[in-house]
């Protein structure tokens, strides 16, 4: 037997092993941020090989890919798809360690049922002729998503969009999962480049049907599509930041800037800060207004290859981690929603591990009563969501909050095979607290720490986010 994937993966003693199977394996998944296609979704669409559901828009293995020397006609050029498949498998066996090689194999065992063999050069061939076999069979998006045992998802989305493939997804009946809308307005915050944000501006306003001369025409226009996305089941919001900026000015400082930029003048990095604050204070406001839940992806350093970036756009494996503080600002940013009683449910995501410990604390400071775990630490994130980074998440949360209360791991994927991330997190999960229970450090009380692991795993973000689920969820 050459296969990696077997049933105590990542399960190192007999207590994580029972831990998983009894209270993990079988739990529906809450899926609560992906980036996920809702047109997919709405078309139930399908892939003619294994390198269409796998290599495609996957930032991850085109990372790899190029550090092993492969060309980039290979990643996301002009090779074809077999090619692309092929070159891939070839690096896979310089992955060891890399978390690609873990998701990978449990990718191609869980979907593909290939558990016996690794993936290289040599074995490229079969791999290829067995996801061909197991595609036409009639794998498929929403075949796929049953298969997870997925229960709800949710996407991510731009405030301007019409929100019909959701529409469509929620008016059929044959797909059991919820898949609902995360307003994500990153864009209204793109002041430095004015005639791309003002082109921006200028398609909200139609969205929402209200003329934006102002700053109070923009906040109007934001409320309106935020209600949109309420009836469409939206209960998220997220926001990508590079660091945490704080900087609060004055209603007639705001309208000026606001008026500068959209007349088409550029403003000073100053100016940008004093307007974003303004547009997320208000924007938190609205999700508390509405109860929903606002999620703060803190710290990437994007697009770093200026070459690249330009030649293949954004989010295409050019990004890493930042580095620049910003514990004082999102405390104040936090503390101002709060003493205005307009800070909702909120999960912070720290891209840099040096942030973990202090969002962990962070979150503490804001805990009201109102809702268990109401101030959230995000499961790891991005380079951060393999076993390290969870364990280290888990570690942090452990000492510094409560657990239990943890409302679990998103796969915050674009491919619809990550749904196995959420296996991976389980089989992490179980492994830290059956590791726990052998060494004497936890009770030998498994419905007690079962419950532990069914609350994080499931039933917290079954409670926390308010989404409408199936009958009998």
């Amino acid at each position: 037997m050459s296969g990696l994937i077997h049933e105590r993966f990542l399960l190192h003693n007999d207590e994580a092993v029972r831990l998983y199977f009894d209270y993990a394996a079988e739990l529906p998944i809450i899926d609560f941020h992906t980036h996920l296609p809702a047109a997919e979704i709405a078309a139930d669409a399908g892939w003619g090989n294994i390198t269409q559901v796998w290599l495609y828009g996957d930032h991850y293995k085109w990372r790899q890919m190029r550090t092993n020397g492969i060309a980039e006609r290979f990643c996301t050029g002009s090779a074809t798809d077999r090619e692309k498949f092929d070159a891939f498998a070839g690096i896979v066996p310089y992955l060891l360690r890399n978390p690609l090689y873990h998701w990978c194999h449990l990718e191609l065992a869980r979907y593909f049922r290939i558990d016996d063999l690794l993936l290289s050069a040599a074995t490229a061939d079969e791999v290829w002729e067995r996801t061909a076999t197991v595609l036409q069979g009639g794998l498929s998006v929403r075949s796929l998503i049953e298969a997870s045992n997925v229960l709800a998802l949710c996407t991510t989305d731009d405030p301007i969009d019409s929100l019909e493939h959701h529409a469509a997804v929620a008016a059929d009946e044959t797909i059991r999962a919820r898949v609902f809308p995360t307003w994500r307005p990153d864009r209204v915050l793109g002041f430095a480049d004015p005639g791309a944000w003002n082109g921006y501006v200028d398609r909200l306003a139609a969205a929402a049907d209200v003329e934006v001369v102002r700053y109070d025409d923009l906040i109007a226009a934001l409320a309106v599509r935020h209600e949109v996305f309420h009836r469409a089941g939206c209960r998220l919001s997220d926001h990508g930041l590079a660091t945490c900026f704080f900087a609060p000015a004055g209603a007639a400082e705001i309208r000026a800037i606001f008026d500068r930029v959209r007349s088409g003048a550029a403003i000073s990095v100053a100016e940008c800060d004093q307007l974003a604050t303004a547009l997320l204070l208000e924007l938190g406001r609205m999700n508390s207004e509405k109860g929903w839940t606002m999620q703060l992806h803190i710290g990437a350093l994007r697009n770093n290859n200026s070459v690249m970036s330009a030649e293949l756009g954004p989010d295409t494996g050019f990004d890493s981690m930042g580095d620049r503080r910003y514990a004082e600002p999102l405390a104040r940013f936090l503390d101002t929603l709060n003493s205005a009683g307009a800070l909702p449910r909120t999960i912070l995501y720290n891209i840099n591990p040096r942030d973990t410990e202090m969002l962990a604390t962070m979150i503490g400071n804001f805990q009201d009563g109102s809702v268990p775990g109401k101030m959230q630490l995000g499961s790891g994130w991005w380079f951060l969501d393999q076993k390290d980074g969870i364990e280290r998440q888990l570690e942090a949360l452990s000492q510094l909050g409560s657990l239990r209360r943890f409302v679990g791991m998103v796969a915050d994927s674009r491919s619809f095979l990550s749904f196995s991330r959420h296996e991976y997190f389980r089989r992490v999960l179980c492994n830290v607290l059956g590791g726990d229970m052998a060494a004497g450090l936890l009770p030998r009380d498994f419905d007690l720490v079962g419950a532990l692991v069914a609350d994080v795993c499931y039933r917290n973000a079954a409670s926390f986010f308010g989404f409408e689920l199936p009958s009998g969820a």
